[in-house]
């Protein structure tokens, strides 16, 4: 069957019954193990990799995982790899201690093992492998991969992928050497302006979100929350404490609104980078009553706890981790959720607060979503005033934020991961077999 002449419906499951014989694998430095997560990678592959496995392709993920874990693990229908453990035990802190040697460690040994354990038996099966590689750190695999499998003779049954979730680590990529031997995606039209400005034109497959993510957040702990706010309105700010975030605007932005006499108070979790010292300092230097809460917070009865205690702060740092569970209440009863970042690749919380109700007020940088005034806010500068106005108006036109939370939730059901597979990743699959000159598998029953 011609490449040219499948047409887009044949990458997914057809009406017919008949399915592309398909095997995944993800590759990514991280995963879904606490060990190894910084940032919204190990989320999104561990993501991505379900919902595959949920459409009923055979999914493994390999990533470097807990070294006191099995090595490979069934897990929500997706095999789990975890790789380098060896290593990994030498350097407990997390997926970035001991960065450099890991990575050293997998360039040297994993590519012939991901050929030989993966590759050759998914084709043996009968399947048609699909690599999809993210991020800088695998970019080097790519190409010792493609060439161990023009060496078996088999390059042309197999397709490479390689993801830019972030502009991290492209000075230290081999452009030419990656779009050479592999098709080259990113997650947003913002990235794919920045990987262009490498020499290559990559295609945009955008991120997503769990189906489970529309789901509505419990209404008692969202009123709970409300309640403990005692009529002062909140906004939320969740993300690394860095300048990229543009914590400086919404610190300014909220001492403006104090200084106009409106009752808004922020709550603020960032991680434990010394720039959030230098931040607090700052806030308090603006006038602004800033306390700290580090007593353990498991669901929205202590977070109504945080808000009770410190009911007269202007801003509540808190210095502990959050549970999955109790974001979207947190994002449901906000006023707003500021993710209003200077540089952002795609802008998964805007998104995530759309999906549970809230009002998102984001960047103009990767959120490919955002409608202005319609499911979401956009401030376009770092100005503090333009941010303290928005947030003005949803004080001021309580229809506004009625109307905001309706339609984000709309968009947000366009972008679950179930449907950017069907719409964004399957259909472009025949077109990176054609670019790859790689045999393309005839649906079977």
């Amino acid at each position: 069957m011609s490449v040219l002449a499948t047409p887009p419906s044949a990458a997914g499951p057809l009406e017919s019954g008949k399915r592309l014989q398909l095997a995944f694998a993800v590759i990514s430095m991280e995963g879904p193990d606490q060990y190894s997560q910084a940032g919204g990678l190990g989320v999104r592959v561990a993501q991505l990799s379900r919902a595959l496995a949920a459409q009923g392709y055979p999914v493994t993920l390999f990533f470097v995982g807990d070294p006191s874990l099995p090595e490979r693990e069934l897990a929500d229908g997706v095999e789990l790899r975890r790789l380098a453990q060896e290593v990994s035990r030498h350097f407990p802190r997390g997926i970035y201690d001991g960065e450099d040697v890991k990575r050293d460690h997998l360039a040297a040994t994993f590519p012939p093992e991901l050929v030989r354990d993966w590759v050759v038996p998914a084709m043996k099966a009968g399947s048609t492998p699909v690599l999809l590689f993210e991020e800088w750190h695998t970019a080097g695999w790519v190409r010792t991969v493609s060439d161990l499998l023009w060496r078996l003779g088999v390059r042309d049954r197999c397709l490479l992928a390689w993801n830019a979730n972030n502009q991290f680590g492209f000075e230290v990529v081999d452009w030419r050497a990656l779009a050479y031997t592999a098709s080259v995606t990113t997650v947003s039209r913002y990235m794919r302006v920045l990987v262009q400005a490498r020499g290559v034109d990559p295609l945009v497959i955008p991120n997503g979100i769990p189906a489970s993510a529309l789901s509505r957040p419990d209404p008692a702990a969202v009123k709970r929350l409300r309640r403990a706010a005692a009529g002062r309105a909140t906004v939320l700010k969740i993300g690394r404490f860095h300048p990229d975030k543009r914590w400086q605007q919404a610190i300014h932005a909220l001492a403006e609104l104090r200084r106009a006499g409106r009752p808004v108070r922020m709550l603020a979790r960032g991680g434990g980078e010394a720039y959030g010292q230098q931040l607090m300092s700052e806030a308090r230097g603006l006038g602004l009553k800033v306390s700290r809460w580090s007593d353990p917070i498991h669901d929205a009865r202590d977070l109504a706890s945080a808000l009770d205690v410190h009911r007269d702060s202007d801003l509540i740092e808190l210095a502990t981790f959050l549970p999955e569970q109790l974001l979207p209440e947190m994002y449901a009863f906000s006023l707003a959720v500021l993710a209003n970042s200077g540089f952002e690749p795609f802008g998964l919380v805007g998104l995530e607060t759309m999906a549970a109700g809230g009002v998102a007020v984001v960047g103009a940088t990767g959120e490919d979503y955002a409608r202005h005034l319609h499911n979401c806010l956009v401030v376009q500068t770092d100005d503090p005033t333009e941010l303290a106005g928005v947030v003005a108006w949803l004080q001021e036109q309580p229809g506004l934020g009625a109307t905001i939370r309706r339609q984000g939730r709309a968009t947000a059901a366009t972008y679950t991961w179930d449907e950017v597979i069907g719409s964004d990743l399957l259909p472009l699959l025949p077109l990176m077999a054609r670019r790859q000159m790689a045999r393309w598998p005839e649906p079977s029953s």
